[in-house]
């Protein structure tokens, strides 16, 4: 089991430090590295990310401000946090937001293999329990009288329609058709990288061209915000931009 990790520190020397603890851990992937959480924030929107070494006091968006964001979005199951910081006062906020663990700088590789560790622990417990989809970067779907492997990174965007769900991918790709609803297609896609914006659509936050008081752009195609869904749409814009 391997799981997929990214580093967010604004100081290249810790941020060079963590990351190759990273590439050193057998267990873990850097997917990768950034100077500030904004950016690390669009990374979590275009792939799945286990697992997050992230510092905390960094200009913009801070640590526990994106920490904030991934507990409100409902993703802290499938993305774990572990702090990383030289400041030991942010302790027990860090575990209001539900980090998994708090790294105080500078720490050596045995500490961080310990967090590590914990992490991995946890996703084999999750495993375990029947909820591994987590840490794939696909599902299956029923189509066709046989199950479909789709990509989580190749969807643009999910339509429901009568009975069935279509979820529309990028071209070449042909959309697949399933007998199911769409609540329980959007129970297995990861709340940050996915948000439904109306009755009938889920869209892949990435493949976002340009939104509106009303509507977002998908290439050529325009899906409508539904009346419902318009303060979480607000919610995820302002965050997003």
């Amino acid at each position: 089991m391997k799981l997929n990790c990214i580093t967010v520190d604004d100081e290249p020397l810790a941020l060079n430090l963590i990351s190759a603890f990273v590439e050193q851990t057998p267990f873990l992937e850097l997917r990768g590295r950034f100077g500030n959480a904004v950016q690390a924030l669009q990374a979590l929107h275009e792939q799945t990310v286990h697992l997050i070494f992230l510092d905390i006091q960094m200009p913009d968006l801070n640590g526990m401000e994106l920490a904030r964001i991934i507990s409100q979005s409902g993703a802290s199951v499938q993305t774990r946090i572990v702090f990383t910081t030289a400041y030991n006062q942010f302790a027990v906020e860090g575990y209001k937001v539900d980090a998994l663990d708090y790294l105080l700088k500078p720490f050596g590789y045995d500490e961080f293999l310990r967090a590590a560790s914990k992490a991995k622990k946890y996703f084999e417990v999750l495993q375990e329990n029947g909820t591994g989809e987590v840490l794939e970067n696909y599902m299956f779907v029923k189509a066709d009288y046989k199950h479909i492997r789709v990509d989580f990174d190749a969807i643009t965007y999910v339509e429901s329609v009568k009975d069935y769900v279509r979820i529309h991918l990028t071209p070449p790709l042909n959309p697949v058709v399933t007998l199911s609803s769409l609540k329980s297609i959007e129970e297995k896609l990861p709340p940050t990288r996915f948000l439904r914006i109306h009755r009938s659509f889920i869209v892949a936050v990435s493949k976002v061209d340009s939104v509106s008081k009303n509507s977002v752009q998908l290439g050529p195609i325009e899906i409508p915000v539904g009346e419902l869904y318009k303060d979480a749409f607000k919610t995820l814009l302002a965050r997003w931009i």
